[in-house]
């Protein structure tokens, strides 16, 4: 008998507890984790899944399945505006992942949860997928959520089947589509075009979707590359705030859409773009969508990025966790203008100079339309006898007898109308027939979704390896759009988009598994093709063909957050108006290259060119394996900083420019160092001096990491000291 209120109380609680009790049980939850981040999944009792929590890993994964309750915005009235992969047609009222014609002409989908398993990888790697299926049709949906747990970076991506009578038209094919409770989104992205790469804006989301997404086909990132971030609440810094960083690993046309719904959620929809690319799918025929991959930071854009430069450097660049070549590249010296004796004396300044290779760039190929300019030629890829009359095979021996490695440039995936191979095969040529050719760069893409153009483009490099196996290196360009896309091949014309860039793939893995070591860049005019699905057959990217230092800081800064500097080529170059040690520094950020003509470099600029390289090679591992750290925006002050530490925090080397040219621009102030351990101490010492400059700074500072990240050091950098280069070494 109860008797009194307390009771009263207590007894209604249990009550309700009681009742809720089975609403509860039919619901299942699936949480998705790595070390530090998770995402949560939730059947409710009518089989639908949806998207509950995406933030902080919980201690108990049990009570993800209380978040959903804690949210009371309104009604969506159809159920599922959180859907994990938001169908169209049937009960949905906003921007869906996917839309689909049956066989029957029904344009409705539904679907529902069936199952869902996991698979592991070692201890650092584990699958999640999950099975959804149409209850009226034989159409079925799985989800992967690929985790890498330590380095808390998410790869989704979906297979779509089907068993229906007839072909399904996919009409849209997201890879991924997560839905992101918050108070308010940021979202950072980028636009630019040749020589005006990742310029930023940064802007709140407003209610309606907002479209990031490339119609170019090839060179398909020109205008606006598949990287971005949102950040959750408030616009995140480089160490504080929530943000998600995210980037749709696929070479060609992209699309993300950003939709900020009726209940002030942030629906994030990321995959291949469905613009002219509907797909007609045949029953038992697997469509897989390119993945979407992301990682989550409740602590600023700084640990977000080295976040995914670990797992870039681990699982997914061409030999992350190796080395790379030093390089001269022969284009700024000679452009088409060469033969074999120019060439045999740019080889001895690559000897000279100190680095591991020579490059021979764009020009060496073709014989009845001889690739003298950028109008003929592409396509025929025998060398050019007037120029080299002894081959390839000469050049590669030259370089070994002056003990340095020989690399060359290709673009095989394009064709100049003006070359032998335009004439022979036009029905391998991507052109409309009944429209004038519109040609970019003087030339036009070869129809990769053909076989046989695949056959011809993996040939173009197999015959080159099979005739010079000495060769080490591989510069792979991409230089033009696709204008009026027709294929003659294709029955289908609206798959032309798609299997373009599967038919690229296909390419490189044939020349990934019979040459699976050899170094290659991935260039595309510069930043054109710049993402993680074409990275995983290449060591290094191209980032501009903008190679000023000043411009190329801002550049490289930006490309930061996305990618590692080991994946980064620069080359110091004659653009711009700094002083060789300017342009050496700032290309030191990275894989360091040369594109200049050395036999007339001063004496003294020689001497620092070839003690920059000695100096380099001392102190790249920290580069190209360390963490990275942005310590001052080149967007917001008079000088850049950044930091790079390795992985034990003995050694760090910390890179400052000047980029205001005001009166008395320079670091007024001391720039606070991150990642040292603050209980070690730290020798500081100005390294890539100029030949005959003493530094200003003392030679024997000592100073503890705490007070290095709580004061910090001034690099004194001005209009005198425009670049400074400090090597930070544990004192023992």
């Amino acid at each position: 008998m109860l008797s009194s209120p307390y009771r009263l109380g207590s007894h209604l609680l249990w009550l309700l507890l009681v009742c809720s009790l089975p609403a509860l049980a039919q619901q299942k939850t699936i949480p998705v984790e790595t070390a530090h981040n998770a995402l949560a999944l939730q059947v409710n009792a009518d089989g639908y899944l949806s998207m509950t929590y995406l933030g902080a890993k919980l201690q108990n994964s049990s009570e993800y399945a209380h978040v959903a309750r804690m949210y009371r915005r309104g009604d969506d009235y159809s159920g599922i505006i959180n859907s994990v992969y938001t169908p169209s047609g049937s009960r949905n009222l906003v921007e869906p992942a996917i839309t689909v014609t049956h066989a029957d002409g029904n344009t409705s989908l539904d679907l529902k949860y069936v199952s869902h398993s996991e698979q592991k990888e070692g201890s650092n790697i584990a699958t999640t997928s999950i099975l959804l299926k149409d209850p009226a049709y034989p159409f079925e949906v799985t989800l992967y959520y690929k985790r890498y747990i330590a380095e808390d970076v998410v790869e989704q991506w979906t297979a779509i089947r089907h068993q229906e009578k007839g072909n399904v038209l996919l009409q849209k094919f997201a890879s991924a589509n997560l839905y992101i409770p918050g108070n308010d989104f940021y979202l950072k992205q980028y636009h630019g075009d040749w020589a005006q790469e990742m310029q930023p804006e940064e802007a709140k989301l407003t209610h309606g979707i907002k479209v990031l997404d490339s119609k170019l086909g090839t060179r398909a990132h020109l205008y606006q590359p598949p990287s971005f971030m949102v950040s959750i609440d408030k616009p995140a810094s480089e160490d504080e705030g929530k943000v998600l960083v995210g980037s749709v690993a696929w070479s060609g046309n992209f699309r993300v859409d950003l939709e900020v719904d009726p209940l002030n959620n942030l629906r994030l929809i990321a995959g291949m773009n469905n613009h002219a690319s509907e797909y007609s799918l045949k029953a038992g025929e697997i469509f897989t969508t390119p993945t979407f991959l992301y990682t989550y930071s409740d602590r600023g854009k700084g640990e977000a990025s080295r976040r995914l430069h670990r797992w870039a450097r681990n699982y997914r660049i061409l030999d992350g966790k190796g080395e790379r070549l030093t390089l001269l590249n022969n284009w700024e010296a000679t452009f088409f203008n060469f033969n074999e004796q120019k060439l045999a004396a740019l080889l001895k300044d690559t000897k000279k100079l100190g680095v591991d290779l020579f490059l021979l760039d764009d020009g060496w190929f073709a014989n009845k339309y001889p690739r003298n300019a950028d109008n003929a030629g592409l396509g025929d890829w025998q060398e050019n006898r007037q120029k080299l009359p002894s081959g390839i095979g000469y050049l590669v021996k030259e370089a070994q007898q002056n003990d340095v490695q020989f690399g060359i440039w290709v673009e095989p995936e394009m064709v100049n109308p003006k070359s032998a191979l335009y004439e022979t095969h036009p029905d391998w040529v991507i052109k409309q027939p009944k429209r004038p050719e519109h040609l970019y760069r003087n030339q036009l893409v070869l129809d990769l979704s053909n076989p046989k153009v695949q056959d011809f483009v993996f040939g173009v490099l197999d015959t080159l390896f099979t005739k010079n196996p000495k060769l080490a290196y591989i510069k792979w360009d991409c230089n033009a759009v696709i204008y009026n896309a027709y294929s003659a091949h294709l029955g289908k014309q609206s798959h032309l988009y798609i299997d373009y860039v599967r038919g690229l793939y296909n390419v490189l893995k044939r020349i990934r598994a019979k040459y699976p070591t050899v170094p290659m860049m991935l260039c595309s005019g510069g930043g054109g093709r710049v993402d993680y699905a074409a990275l995983q057959y290449f060591t290094e990217f191209w980032p501009s063909d903008n190679t000023d230092p000043l411009e190329r800081i801002f550049i490289q800064w930006e490309y930061s957050y996305f990618f590692p500097a080991i994946a980064t080529s620069n080359h110091v170059t004659d653009w711009g108006r700094q002083p060789l040690k300017y342009r050496t520094d700032v290309a030191m950020m990275g894989k360091l290259g040369f594109d200049i003509v050395v036999s007339e470099l001063k004496e003294k600029d020689l001497e620092f060119a070839q003690q920059a390289v000695a100096t380099y090679k001392q102190h790249s591992d920290v580069i190209w394996h360390g963490d990275q750290y942005r310590l001052q925006s080149p967007w917001e002050g008079d000088f850049a900083s950044v930091l790079y530490v390795d992985d034990k925090k003995q050694n760090a080397i910390l890179f400052s420019y000047l980029v205001s040219n005001r009166y008395r621009s320079g670091s007024t102030a001391p720039v606070r160092l991150k990642g040292l351990d603050a209980g070690k101490r730290y020798q500081l010492q100005e390294i890539n001096l100029y030949p005959g400059v003493k530094s200003s700074l003392p030679a024997d500072a000592v100073y503890s990491g705490d007070y290095l990240m709580t004061v910090g050091f001034n690099p004194q950098v001005d209009a005198r000291r425009a670049s400074v280069v400090l090597a930070v070494k544990e004192v023992l």
